[in-house]
Order: C-alpha cells, then sequence, then structure tokens
C-alpha cells in the first residue's frame, strides 16, 4: 500500500510539474531607465536630474493561480543620475546585474490582458563612471573608505504592463532602498531611484 501511494504521489507531482512547465513563458527584454540617484552629504542635498541608460536581459511568467503570476528575471540595469556642484555639471553611472522577482494579476484574455505588478529586487554593481569636470572615471565598488559605491542594492519595483498576445509592454518605478555609499558614519547617502519602460516578448505558454 505504501509503495502505490508513493506510486500515485509521483504521478501526480510529474502531472502538475508537465502542466506547470506548459504554461512557462520566458524571453528577452530590453527598455529605457529613467534613473536619479539621491546625492546626500552631512544633512545637505544635491538637486540631481534624470540619466537615461538602459536595461536589457530575460524574464518569465510563472502561473499560479488564474490571473496571478510571477515574473522573475535576469537583467543587466545602468542607473544613475546627473548633478550640478555650484558650476560643475556631472554624472555618475554605475551598471548593476540586477534580479527583479514581481507578482503580477492580470485580467483580459489571450490576445490582451492589463496587468499591475509589485516586488522585490536585488542587484550588484558590476561596472560605471563618474564623469565631472571633463573628466572620467571609473567607479570602484567596494566597502571600504577609498571606495565609490557599495555594490549591493536592493529595492521594490511596482508597475503596470499589457500582453498583446506574446508582447509585454510594461511601466514600472523602482525604488531603491539601500544606501550605496561605503561611508559608515552614516553622513553620506546615494540611494537609486529608476523609471522604467520595457519590452519584452514571451515564447512558450498556452
Amino acid at each position: 500500500m505504501k509503495n502505490l501511494l508513493k506510486f500515485l504521489l509521483v504521478i501526480c507531482l510529474m502531472f502538475v510539474f508537465s502542466h506547470l512547465q506548459a504554461q512557462i513563458k520566458f524571453g528577452p527584454q530590453a527598455g529605457v531607465n529613467l534613473s536619479t540617484m539621491t546625492l546626500s552629504y552631512s544633512g545637505m542635498s544635491l538637486d540631481p536630474t534624470t540619466l537615461i541608460g538602459f536595461h536589457a536581459g530575460v524574464i518569465s511568467e510563472i502561473p499560479i493561480i488564474a490571473g496571478l503570476s510571477l515574473r522573475p528575471g535576469i537583467l543587466f540595469s545602468s542607473k544613475g543620475s546627473k548633478f550640478s556642484i555650484m558650476t560643475e555639471e556631472g554624472s555618475i553611472s554605475p551598471g548593476y546585474i540586477e534580479v527583479p522577482v514581481n507578482v503580477a494579476y492580470g485580467i483580459g484574455s489571450d490576445a490582451l490582458k492589463f496587468s499591475i505588478f509589485a516586488g522585490p529586487y536585488v542587484a550588484y554593481g558590476l561596472t560605471g563612471s563618474v564623469k565631472s569636470g571633463g573628466q572620467s572615471e571609473d567607479i570602484v565598488f567596494g566597502t571600504g573608505e577609498d571606495d565609490d559605491l557599495n555594490p549591493f542594492d536592493y529595492g521594490v519595483n511596482f508597475g503596470v504592463g499589457v500582453n498583446i498576445k506574446a508582447l509585454l509592454i510594461s511601466a514600472q518605478y523602482g525604488l531603491g532602498l539601500s544606501n550605496l555609499s561605503p561611508d559608515t558614519t552614516g553622513d553620506t547617502e546615494f540611494k537609486n531611484k529608476v523609471i522604467g519602460i520595457s519590452l519584452a516578448y514571451l515564447f512558450g505558454g498556452k
């Protein structure tokens, strides 16, 4: 009897997995980032302006229950900000590997579906530059006193989207919660804020 129950359980799990696998969609995603970075030191804030960047990678859509799905992904995302100090213009533009995990709720049909979504993200800084006074230097990521930015970032995303058959068009706001300054005194604070507009093409599913 125990062996029979185990056999039936395995069959049920295989059925559920195969059914879920048939429903999973995945594909490339790319878009534009409109980012700003809050820059403050000892209570004084610089006035950041929007820096245009990009993001690109892959996402998937995994159904949970009717209307509800999970949208994880892995992207390269350029963020940062332009800023002014007195008459000096400059910019900081870090690039991250980012992993968003959004939960989406959609209404509509396979031909046309509207959705809202939200969820956390984690990111790790890999590259980037700081430009000021006509000079450009690479960003040094780390947690030491001589480093420019802490590489680890995290935050939350929320946005809206529309599926037109396999095409997903979305707009989202990413709010960084991590202080990216390696300054351990707490006098300095850098945080990312990003508006993203994306196109994705999702393969698979039914």
